[in-house]
């Protein structure tokens, strides 16, 4: 009897610590979750192919988040999945999968590790698009 009530208050004790370390961790990301600029600002989005051909479109905007934008202007298409917005199609090009093909989003030249939807935007900032070829 003694020996089961301990693992009970064990068990509720670690459930308590889990459901503390959960709520924790949402209350970080909310605080600290990157967030958009708010105002009017302009933004720069290259599109650059397999082959290396780029095309630049300017937006002047005020979103606070890219897949706002580059839905609203038809630049892409694709799915929504449990992270955002997952971009199969740019500029009308679509992404072959059976190729293992993929859109690339960067800023700056630097890999960016949110969706589209979750990318804030300043004034000023420039994103490309990159179609990229093996997984």
């Amino acid at each position: 009897m003694k020996h089961t009530l301990r693992q009970k208050l064990i068990l509720a004790v670690s459930a308590f610590i889990l459901l503390a370390a959960c709520v924790g961790g949402w209350l970080l990301y909310r605080r600290y979750a990157p967030q958009g600029q708010t105002g009017d600002k302009q933004i720069t989005v290259q599109v650059i192919q397999l082959d290396g051909d780029r095309d630049s479109h300017t937006y002047r905007t005020d979103e606070a988040y890219l897949g706002a934008v580059l839905t609203a202007n038809h630049l892409v298409a694709g799915e929504e999945g449990a992270y955002g917005l997952f971009i199969t199609t740019v500029d009308g090009v679509a992404a072959d999968q059976s190729r293992q093909q993929w859109w690339c989003l960067t800023k700056g030249g630097e890999q960016v590790n949110t969706s589209a939807d979750q990318t804030p935007i300043a004034d000023g900032d420039t994103f490309e698009l990159t179609l990229t070829e093996g997984y």
